[in-house]
C-alpha cells in the first residue's frame, strides 16, 4: 500500500462509524501550534489490528498495522499513541484546515469509525493599534472617528471606554466589523480611556488606551462672597471667588455696576473698601478653545460708615409731673441708621402718651409721669455696627401722698408729756414745710414738730402743709387732734 492513499480498506460492507470516537469539532488552533486528536476508545488487551487516518479523505496521515506507515507531509509533525489510536499534529500551517477521519479495526473484529473538524488560524494576533482623527474636541460641536487595526484573521472587534463596553446609539456607530467607532456630538463623558480589544478562537489582544481632551464650558458659574454678609463697615477687607466649571480652565474678568474692571483671575480681592466701592459686582468666565462665555448673578456689596458720636439732646430736663412734656432727640454719624430708645432696661414704645418720629431718632413724652425719669439712652444701629449714647436722666417733681404721724400714737397727752409730729410727702425736689394749729400758722418749719413738756393751752388739731418750689403746688394733710388733760384715762 502506498502511503499517500487514502485508507479504503477500512470500510467495508457493514461498517459502523462510532459515535463520539472523537470530540466535537471545530477544534481550533493557530499557526505553529500543535493540535491533539484524542479518543474516547479505552485501551485493550489485545493491540488494535489496523489503525488509519486521513486528512480530507483524500490524504493518508498514518496507517498502523504491525508497522507504521506515515504520510510524506506528516514525517517528523506527528506522534502516534497505538493504546488509544490518539493523534498529535505538531507545526500546524493553515493548509491543515480541513477534516479528519479515524478507521479502527480491532482484533475482535469490532470496526470504529469517527471524524472531526479542525479550523487553522494565522499567526497569534499581535498587539492591537487605535488611531483616532482628532484628540482635541468641543463638547456639543465635534464628532470624532477611532479606528483599530490588529494582525492576525477572522478577528472580532470590541471598544472600552474605560471599564465599560461601548455599544452602538444614536450617538456611537460601530462599522468595518466593529473595528471603526464613530462618535457623534462629542460630550465629556466620551474622554475615555478608550481600548480596542480584538480577539480570534486562538487568541486576544488590546490596544494601549487612547484618551480624548474634550473642552468643555464654562458652566454652572458661581459667585461667593466671604464674608458672606452685604453690608461692609468702610475699611473692610473683602474677597469674591468665581467658579465655574470649563476645559481648559476659564478666564475671568470682574464688572463692577456693568463696568469692567482690570482685575483678572478667578478671586477678586477688595482692601481697606470705601463707600465709593458699593455696587453689584459680578464675574465673567470665557473658555478660549469653546469660545464661550457665562456671567455670574450680581452679587451686592454695600459699604457704610460705622456708628459713631451717638448723643441725646433734651428740650428739658426739669418739669412737673401730669403738666409737663418733653422732646428728646438722638443724633450719630454713619448711615443706614435704625433708633431704638431705652427706659432704663426696658424699650420705649409709641403709645398715646408717647411719641416716636424722625425715623425714630426723636421720642416726645407728653404729660410727664414719675415713671418718665429714666435713665433714657438712644441705641442705634446699622448693618454695620451700633452704638449707643451716654444715659439722660428727667427731674418730675411733686408733691403728693402727705401724711402726719403722731408719737406716740394715742390722741390724750397728761400736761407735761413730749409730742412728736413728723409729716412725709412725696415731693420732687424736697418739700418746704409748715404747721398749723386750728387753723393758725405756727412759726415752726421743717417736716417734725417737737412739743415738749406740753400744757393743756396746746391742745387742737395740728396739720401740716408741703410746698414744692418747682412745681408750685402745696398740699395739707388731713388734722391730727391732740388733747393736754391733767389726766388721761386709759
Amino acid at each position: 500500500m502506498k502511503a499517500g492513499s487514502p485508507v479504503s480498506y477500512l470500510s467495508p460492507a457493514g461498517f459502523t462509524e462510532g459515535a463520539g470516537v472523537l470530540p466535537d469539532g471545530p477544534l481550533n488552533a493557530a499557526v505553529g501550534e500543535t493540535v491533539m486528536f484524542t479518543t474516547t476508545l479505552t485501551p485493550t488487551e489485545k493491540p488494535f489490528q489496523v489503525v488509519g487516518w486521513s486528512f480530507n479523505k483524500s490524504k493518508t496521515i498514518i496507517i498502523s498495522t504491525n508497522v507504521n506507515i506515515t504520510g510524506p507531509e506528516y514525517e517528523g509533525r506527528i506522534t502516534f499513541f497505538p493504546s488509544t489510536a490518539s493523534l498529535q499534529l505538531r507545526s500546524l500551517t493553515l493548509n491543515d484546515s480541513g477534516e479528519y477521519i479515524i478507521s479502527i479495526l480491532q482484533a475482535d473484529a469490532t470496526n470504529h469509525q469517527g471524524r472531526t473538524t479542525v479550523v487553522i488560524y494565522g499567526e497569534q494576533m499581535l498587539k492591537s493599534n487605535i488611531t483616532s482623527s482628532s484628540t482635541d474636541l468641543v463638547e456639543f460641536s465635534g464628532s470624532v472617528s477611532l479606528s483599530c487595526s490588529a494582525s492576525g484573521s477572522s478577528l472580532s472587534f470590541l471598544w472600552f471606554n474605560g471599564s465599560s463596553e461601548v455599544t452602538a446609539s444614536d450617538r456611537v456607530q460601530l462599522t468595518d466589523g466593529g473595528s471603526s467607532l464613530t462618535i457623534i456630538t462629542v460630550t465629556r463623558s466620551d474622554q475615555g480611556p478608550f481600548r480596542c480589544s480584538v480577539s480570534n478562537p486562538v487568541s486576544t489582544g488590546t490596544s494601549d488606551p487612547v484618551n480624548l481632551s474634550i473642552s468643555y464650558g464654562p458652566e454652572n458659574i458661581n459667585l461667593i462672597l466671604s464674608p458672606p454678609q452685604g453690608y461692609f463697615a468702610v475699611g473692610s477687607d473683602i474677597s469674591l471667588t468665581c467658579s465655574v466649571g470649563s476645559r481648559p480652565p476659564a478666564q475671568f474678568n470682574w464688572f463692577l455696576n456693568g463696568n469692567q474692571l482690570p482685575d483678572t483671575g478667578s478671586e477678586l480681592r477688595l482692601m481697606n473698601v470705601q463707600m465709593s466701592q458699593s455696587g453689584n459686582y459680578s464675574c465673567q468666565a470665557f473658555n478660549h478653545k469653546t469660545l464661550r462665555s457665562q456671567t455670574s448673578q450680581p452679587s451686592a456689596i454695600t459699604v457704610l460708615e460705622k456708628v459713631s458720636n451717638v448723643s441725646v439732646t433734651s428740650s428739658s430736663t426739669d418739669l412737673v409731673e401730669f403738666s409737663g412734656s418733653v422732646s428728646l432727640s438722638c443724633s450719630a454719624s454713619g448711615s443706614s441708621l435704625s433708633f431704638l430708645w431705652l427706659n432704663g432696661s426696658s424699650e420705649v414704645t409709641a403709645s398715646d402718651r408717647v411719641q416716636l418720629t424722625d425715623g425714630g431718632s426723636s421720642l416726645t413724652i407728653i404729660t410727664v409721669t414719675r415713671f418718665d425719669q429714666g435713665p433714657f439712652r438712644c441705641s442705634v444701629s446699622s448693618p454695620v455696627s451700633t452704638g449707643t449714647s451716654d444715659p439722660v436722666n428727667l427731674s418730675i417733681n411733686g408733691p403728693e401722698h402727705m401724711n402726719l404721724i403722731l408719737s406716740p400714737p394715742q390722741g390724750c397727752f397728761a400736761v407735761g408729756s413730749d409730742i412728736s409730729l413728723t409729716c412725709s410727702v412725696g415731693s420732687r425736689p424736697p418739700a418746704q414745710f409748715n404747721w398749723f394749729l386750728n387753723g393758725d400758722q405756727l412759726p415752726d418749719t421743717g417736716s417734725e414738730l417737737r412739743l415738749m413738756n406740753v400744757q393743756m393751752s396746746q391742745s387742737g388739731n395740728y396739720s401740716c402743709q408741703a410746698f414744692n418750689s418747682k412745681t408750685l403746688r402745696s398740699q395739707t394733710s388731713q388734722p391730727s387732734t391732740i388733747a393736754v388733760l391733767g389726766k388721761c384715762n386709759y
